[in-house]
């Protein structure tokens, strides 16, 4: 009589659980929630930020600039989506795990009737995203656990309670940054772009080292170090082909923090710039 499970192969081998949460490796979900003075990180998370905040001339102080900078800068392009554009539907692709200011609930002050899809692929998100679902009426906010390589799944899983029939807007704050040129970025974006009405728009915040922020490179390459996995920073050419064969918003693709400031925009606390560009792109 032979030993069955002596005689296992590899592939017979139980897969890893997508939904188990791995503490000892930061996540970039986490990161941006430690950074944002929220309580959904790990010892992991906290400690690739001291790492890299090391390099930067202002500490971590620096890192949180640029967070409260891109946080401003989604509430800024949701507000113009809502006021200017009339857009109700919302996709944000990957998400974090949220702090005080939820994305959808800028939309709500706005617009009650707006609709919301997270998707992110950190379990902690998920959890989060079971409470969004409890917060807001008629299941305005659901969440798909995936990432922007999973175009077919996101489009299928996201409607309802989105209407693809109709205008949607996809947020991609600083998530183009961790999709590397192999995996064919602009390709993906085309693809998620096609299976969405025209007057659909797609807001990038992508981070570059084009602004010459003092320990930006060196910080990059801790961050993407502790993540174990790819982080692109890429130049204003590359960004803004993001956006080929759709209309910009103006003023295109700048800082985000020149792009439609208001008065309430955080102040900086020193002369280093938020190193990301962002723009509004129409389909047309």
């Amino acid at each position: 009589m032979t030993d069955d499970s002596a005689s296992r192969t590899e592939n017979d081998k139980p897969e890893r659980d997508p939904f188990a949460i791995d503490t000892s490796v930061a996540h970039p979900a986490r990161i941006q929630n430690y950074l944002a003075g929220g309580d959904g990180h790990f010892a992991a998370d906290r400690s690739a930020v001291d790492d890299f905040g090391s390099v930067l001339p202002g500490g971590i102080k620096d890192a949180r600039a640029s967070v409260r900078s891109l946080a401003s800068f989604m509430a800024r392009t949701v507000n113009y989506l809502t006021v200017e554009l009339g857009l109700r539907q919302f996709l944000n692709i990957g998400a974090t795990v949220p702090t005080v200011k939820k994305v959808h609930e800028v939309a709500h002050q706005i617009a009650p009737d707006s609709r919301f899809v997270y998707v992110g692929d950190d379990p902690v998100v998920l959890a989060h995203a079971h409470k969004l679902r409890a917060s807001v009426y008629d299941g305005a906010t659901e969440y798909v656990h995936a990432t922007i390589r999973d175009t077919e799944l996101i489009l299928k899983q996201s409607a309802p309670p989105l209407d693809l029939d109709q205008p949607v807007a996809v947020l991609l704050l600083t998530t183009l940054n961790f999709v590397p040129d192999d995996d064919e970025p602009y390709q993906l974006l085309a693809d998620l772009l096609a299976g969405l009405a025209s007057g659909s728009c797609v807001v990038i915040a992508h981070s570059s080292f084009d602004f010459n922020a003092k320990g930006m490179r060196e910080a990059s390459a801790k961050l993407r170090e502790a993540l174990q996995q790819a982080w692109v920073v890429r130049p204003y050419d590359e960004i803004v082909r993001f956006f080929d064969g759709l209309d910009m918003v103006e003023p295109g693709l700048v800082p985000i923090d020149d792009w439609h400031p208001t008065d309430n925009a955080p102040l900086p606390h020193s002369a280093r710039p938020v190193p990301i560009f962002g723009g509004i792109g129409r389909k047309v």
